[in-house]
């Protein structure tokens, strides 16, 4: 059917107030006046050194370009295997796994709530045999992975390990993140399993673990992105992934972990939203603010200690079911924001998310998009290229300011566990969604195919379909791997995960061996349960 003729948005009005989505207000012109009393060495620097406003590293791009990973995962270990194998092909130089939701909170594919769900946002995996193929002819020691996983992060960093030693590599030769980053599902996301103390208690046994057994690990990815996904601003990601952040990090060291061991392996996880300047800003902001809490709030002395190093995706929640093909722009300019902020690694979206998981060519088109921006636009030819710009100077300081505020509020109600258990996060959040939907509702805020721009009549295109016997299949994989399985060394290793739970040994080393007896994510997860009970959430309204 033939498209027809988009319907138009009105006109701009240059005299009505700008502000950007953290509603910051936007002069018409940046000045020197702008940046006025402000002190250039203190607050800008140099890249590759404190504060790290314009970088991480000293070279930055023109040392080493950002990792790209491309989020994959669906139905079982093979088919993303397949995936994996297809993207590796394609130039990228990273993986990252997506797990089904029975696999993030801890339930094995035949548990009767899995049903329906086993597969369907990421691959499903239950014990090794599933982590084996899932790996299967990728070399471990030379490409990282990143795993989107939390609550069971230890179960499946376990997994890693032990699949890593089957196949002949070097464990502390494996690099890669877990995201393991439990405070941000009880704000935003919901896949959490234990209550927050205990939860906080598994986090700091893998930080201990993987310093001594998997160096090269980053042990937690701190996210800010499910937080923007669920409605936040740019402030606000900021401050409640800066004091997520400083929870961890206070908890490790309550645990008697020395900062400048554990710190250096810590890495963030955000968001790269529509509104180009101020997401720029954000990075460069977050990368100052982490450096001197670090320093001045903990003490920390290694320079990696204080460095935010972080990971960001393109923002799925603008992604749009109407014009899809659309969403290649955002994405693009998404994907530049994170570039020009200094990211250390990248997944840009396909086209057609708000639809289906990704086909192979919405996930080679995505891929693409950051090779252009690597190869063809120059943006990685030098530092920090928009620094020293007035706007830009002035929009990192003001978004500091903001955020700064919030941290404030949080220390005064005395940290983040407290703020989450009130509530304050997660109706600070629910604001800012319905503020932005509002603006939607009223043509305040355009988003093009939407509510201005539409189409009367749209073309179908191609979607991914995952094959509704995959998940017979894998509960009978599942039922093979429990009939074949050394049944005494089996419940023995089950046994002494439980027991250590209810002591005060790492539960790591348990959790690896019960892995090695082919015990599964649900088993591992279910001897924990019994110790810790289940967390019930906070209702907000």
């Amino acid at each position: 059917m033939a498209e027809t003729k988009p319907k138009n948005a009105a006109a701009p009005n240059p005299a009505e107030t700008k502000e950007t989505s953290s509603h910051i207000s936007v002069h018409p012109l940046y000045t020197p006046s702008d940046l006025e009393g402000r002190d250039y060495d203190r607050e800008v620097g140099y890249p590759g050194e404190f504060p790290y406003t314009r970088g991480v590293q000293a070279t930055m791009y023109r040392g080493r370009l950002w990792t790209m990973r491309q989020y994959a995962g669906m139905g079982d270990a093979d088919e993303s295997n397949r995936r994996y194998k297809y993207l590796l092909s394609q130039g990228t130089t990273g993986l990252s796994v997506a797990f089904d939701l029975p696999t993030q909170i801890g339930l094995d594919s035949d548990n009767e709530l899995a049903m329906g769900e086993v597969g369907k946002v990421g691959v499903a995996i239950d014990s090794v045999e599933d982590m084996m193929r899932l790996f299967d002819g990728i070399n471990m020691e030379k490409v990282s992975t990143s795993m989107t996983i939390n609550a069971s992060a230890a179960i499946l960093l376990a997994l890693y390990i032990v699949t890593a030693r089957r196949t002949g590599r070097d464990v502390r030769k494996l690099s890669g993140t877990i995201q393991n980053d439990v405070l941000k599902e009880y704000i935003a996301r919901g896949t959490y399993i234990y209550p927050p103390t205990q939860a906080m208690r598994i986090i700091t046994d893998i930080f201990s673990y993987a310093n001594q057994h998997v160096p090269e690990w980053n042990t937690i990815s701190i996210s800010g992105y499910h937080m923007r996904e669920a409605g936040s601003t740019a402030v606000q990601e900021v401050a409640f992934t800066l004091a997520n952040g400083m929870t961890y990090v206070q908890a490790a060291i309550d645990a008697g972990l020395d900062v400048d061991k554990f710190a250096p392996r810590l890495s963030f996880f955000f968001n790269a939203h529509s509104n180009f300047l101020e997401e720029v800003a954000k990075f460069r902001a977050a990368r100052r603010m982490w450096a001197r809490i670090m320093r001045d709030h903990f003490g920390a002395k290694n320079a990696r200690s204080q460095m935010l190093r972080f990971h960001t995706q393109t923002a799925g929640s603008t992604l749009t079911a109407q014009q899809p093909e659309t969403n290649i722009v955002r994405t693009a300019l998404q994907a530049l924001a994170a570039v020009l902020g200094g990211t250390q690694s990248l997944h840009t979206n396909s086209f057609d998310e708000a639809l289906a998981l990704p086909t192979e060519q919405s996930a080679r088109i995505a891929l693409r998009t950051q090779q252009i921006i690597a190869y063809e636009s120059g943006a990685a030819q030098t530092i920090d290229p928009l620094a020293g710009s007035y706007y830009m100077e002035a929009l990192t300081n003001q978004i500091e300011a903001n955020a700064l505020v919030y941290l404030e509020k949080i220390e005064g109600m005395g940290g983040m566990l407290k703020a989450i258990e009130r509530g304050f996060v997660q109706q600070e959040i629910q604001n800012a969604a319905y503020e932005y939907q509002k603006a939607v509702d009223k043509k305040e805020a355009i988003v093009v195919g939407v509510n201005a721009f539409e189409l009367d009549h749209e073309k179908s295109i191609p979607l991914q379909h995952i094959d509704e016997s995959l998940e017979r299949k894998q509960v009978e994989r599942l039922k093979a791997v429990r009939a074949k399985r050394d049944q005494a060394k089996w419940q023995a290793a089950v046994k002494a995960v439980e027991d250590t739970a209810r002591a005060t040994g790492n539960l790591m080393p348990v959790i690896v061996e019960a892995v090695e007896a082919h015990a599964t994510v649900g088993e591992i997860s279910d001897a924990m349960r019994r110790v810790y009970g289940e967390y019930h959430e906070t209702v907000v309204v």
